[in-house]
């Protein structure tokens, strides 16, 4: 996962700025596809004894993550830039240090503002399900709050 200088410690990785991490490989957010827009990801932790991963996403401006939703829960800390997020049944404006908590089941979506990326740590279980996009009667009922049809990319 990544390469450790002599001396450091197992487990630590060095920040090496803008959002980097010493031998963490930036990753493309998903199989390209036209439900997303402009996101990269980084694995930051993986460790096979741990019960969580830790992610960093990155969202360029004005990108979007998919509209989805998982068995999972994920906790959600933005680190850097601002940006809207939907969780269920609303829209919410997000900056720096804001804390997400994305409950089972939950519709969301990430979207970064015009003007810089929007940056989020994000923590969900090793043993994870796949997510699952809206269909037709799904992206229906989404629609039905004009905040909320306003807001989602598919």
């Amino acid at each position: 996962m990544s390469r450790r200088r002599a001396g450091d410690p197992p487990g630590h990785v060095r920040y090496a700025g803008e959002f980097r991490w010493e031998g963490v490989d930036v990753h493309p957010y998903k199989v390209e596809g036209t439900h997303f827009r402009g996101v990269t990801r980084q694995l930051l932790f993986a460790d096979s004894s741990a019960a969580s991963e830790l992610r960093y996403f990155e969202v360029a401006p004005a990108g979007h993550t998919t509209l989805e939703r998982h068995q999972h829960a994920h906790q959600v800390v933005v680190v850097r830039g601002s940006g809207r997020v939907l969780t269920g049944d609303g829209v919410v404006a997000v900056a720096a240090f804001d804390l997400i908590c994305v409950p089972a089941l939950v519709w969301h979506q990430f979207r970064a503002g015009e003007e810089a990326p929007l940056g989020f740590l994000c923590l969900v279980d090793r043993e994870r399900d796949r997510p699952q996009r809206p269909d037709a009667q799904a992206l229906a009922a989404l629609r039905r709050d004009a905040q909320i049809a306003d807001f989602i990319r598919v």
